[in-house]
């Protein structure tokens, strides 16, 4: 068997790099005597990688949502000294670029990344998107597109956290661990944790979005607002950190259905049960009531969830056990 070479060209999407190909194709490419490596191209680090690349004709590239312009060019001029190029992508760019939800700053870098996006496709022999919507949305515009659901890159906890009893004075832990992207969606069920918080004692909240917390939200009692942190950094924090419950609102819009489940994978890898919006991607994953709950977007149904897991730790935590071991299946193999 030949051996190969397969290099990430990182614009930063680390993210999307390791879940898709480093910490999950790569290790079996290796097992199989082929290399795999990154290579940063941003900023001054491009001609380095540049000077790599010239010297390594044959290749096989893996280009994960955007390139830096000047990178881009280059490699258009180059395809030819490339072998195998392979486009990731877990994000609807142009539905994101559109959805006047989100942050406005976010819509503009999405709409600079949705303009490129053609002239990537067209070098691709391959397109992977996370999702099976998103996937359709591509068919229009690639003749191979193929779907790799998230896998599970993080080790699982045991569940001792669970032997603490909310009605015996220590709190259970509520965790949101979305980005800004997914503001519009916590507005949703704001009103149930807000009820949640100011009527019982036996809850802390945690919102990992630091200054962009909804005031409303960040004011409740036991309410802690870290800021979010990088993704090695938010990778160790995950390994170490514990919750009883997660959510996982998600609307019905454009940008949200080409979405993927990996919100599922990142609770269970902190020991948690989740709270999911009634809807696609995680009706793919979630059996309502025996790994997860699946609930409407009426704030009062997310309040009645929460305060019923919260009076039944035992199936809680059985469901929280479930869904562990829903996640260990979605091991790349």
């Amino acid at each position: 068997m030949r051996r190969e070479r397969w290099l990430v060209l990182s614009d930063g999407a680390r993210p999307t790099e390791d879940i898709y190909f480093l910490e999950s194709v790569a290790p079996h490419l290796r097992s199989k005597g082929h290399d795999v490596g990154r290579l940063e191209v941003r900023g001054w680090r491009w001609r380095l990688a540049r000077w790599v690349l010239s010297r390594q004709p044959g290749t096989h590239l893996v280009l994960c949502r955007t390139l830096p312009e000047r990178v881009l060019r280059w490699l258009e001029r180059e395809r030819g000294a490339f072998g195998h190029i392979r486009y990731l992508i877990d994000d609807d760019l142009a539905a994101a670029a559109l959805d006047e939800s989100l942050p406005a700053a976010y819509r503009e870098r999405m709409a600079r990344a949705a303009a490129q996006q053609p002239r990537l496709l067209a070098l691709a022999d391959e397109v992977v998107a996370c999702s099976t919507l998103l996937a359709g949305r591509l068919h229009e515009q690639h003749g191979n597109v193929r779907v790799m659901t998230p896998p599970l890159i993080s080790a699982l906890p045991d569940l001792a956290h669970f032997a603490e009893d909310p009605s015996a004075g220590e709190p259970w832990r509520i965790g949101f661990h979305g980005t800004r992207a997914h503001l519009a969606d916590l507005a949703r069920i704001a009103p149930a944790l807000m009820a949640l918080q100011r009527e019982r004692d036996d809850t802390a909240l945690e919102l990992m979005l630091g200054q962009h917390a909804p005031i409303e939200l960040a004011e409740l009692p036991r309410t802690h607002c870290p800021v979010p942190l990088s993704w090695p950094k938010f990778r160790d924090y995950q390994a170490r950190h514990r919750i009883h419950i997660g959510l996982a609102p998600l609307l019905d819009t454009p940008f949200n259905r080409g979405k993927s489940f990996i919100k599922f994978l990142d609770i269970a890898a902190m020991g948690g049960v989740g709270v999911y919006a009634n809807r696609a991607p995680y009706t793919e994953i979630v059996e309502h009531g025996v790994n997860g709950l699946l609930v409407d977007d009426d704030p009062d149904e997310w309040r009645r969830c929460l305060a019923w897991l919260l009076d039944h730790p035992g199936e809680a935590r059985a469901m929280a056990q479930a869904a562990a071991e829903t996640a260990r299946r979605h091991i790349l193999r």
